[in-house]
Order: C-alpha cells, then structure tokens, then sequence
C-alpha cells in the first residue's frame, strides 16, 4: 500500500482579494503545486518527466468553490490520480483547511502525454514504469 502525504500550503497575502479571502485563480495554482509533490512523492519528479522527452500540458481544469480560505491559513490538499486510459489522464483535489479538516474546494484538472514536438506520445513504450504507475492507481480506485 502507497502512503503519501497531502501537499501543505500557506496562504499568502497576494493570493487574497479586496475581501480578504484568497482569490479563486489560485486554487488552480494550487491544485499545479500539489500535482507536482504528489508525483515527486510518487517516485516520479516532473523534472525528470520532462528529461525523457515527455511533456504533461494542463487540458482542462475546473473547481467548486465551498467554503472561503482567508489569509496566514494552512490548508491541506488531497490529490490522487483518477483516471487513465494510456494517453490522458484526470487529477482529483481536494482542500481542507488543516485546523478544522472542513473541505474548501474540489476540483480536477485532465492531462495528457505528448513528446517534445506536441505530438501524443504512448508512454506504455517509451515510460512503461510511469504507465504501470498510472494503471495501478487507476485500477485501485475504481
């Protein structure tokens, strides 16, 4: 069993808007930010990604906006991998604030594998260790 631990952030004063909670442009940013721990957690940097000649542009992204988050709080960001099907792929969010663990926001964003040139790439062949990583998570949470 794969244990990680959720993506920490503090909010900071910029992210905030005339009404003192943070902005929802940034809970995209965030949502970026706990992608990328979650697939440095999982064995699989983003740097080295890119080093193999694969790219992970943002497709789609889309957040439901629950509870405000002001500034100077932590929360707590929950991701997991929620489908795959070899080419692209659906992150999941979710974000508690780590006070009171009350859910803020959820969201997903799509993606999809393409190599340096834009074109879609199979990662089955050219990042079989990632595609393996991916299938297993996909199939464990169905």
């Amino acid at each position: 069993m794969e244990i990680r631990k959720p993506y920490y952030h503090v909010v900071q004063y910029y992210e905030t808007d005339a009404m003192g909670v943070v902005h929802h442009s940034n809970y995209i940013r965030w949502f970026e930010e706990a992608r990328l721990d979650y697939l440095e957690q999982s064995g699989f940097p983003y740097g080295d990604i890119e080093e193999r000649g694969l790219l992970i542009p943002v497709l789609a992204a889309s957040c439901e906006y629950r509870l405000a988050v002001r500034f100077g709080e932590k929360v707590q960001i929950e991701t997991d991998i929620l489908k795959f099907n070899g080419l692209k792929f659906t992150v999941a969010y979710e974000i508690y604030d780590e006070k009171h663990q009350l859910l803020h926001a959820r969201g997903n964003t799509e993606h999809c594998f393409l190599k340096q040139d834009f074109k879609p790439v199979s990662i089955k062949k050219q990042a079989p260790d990632l595609y393996e990583y991916f299938m297993h998570k996909t199939l464990h949470n169905r």
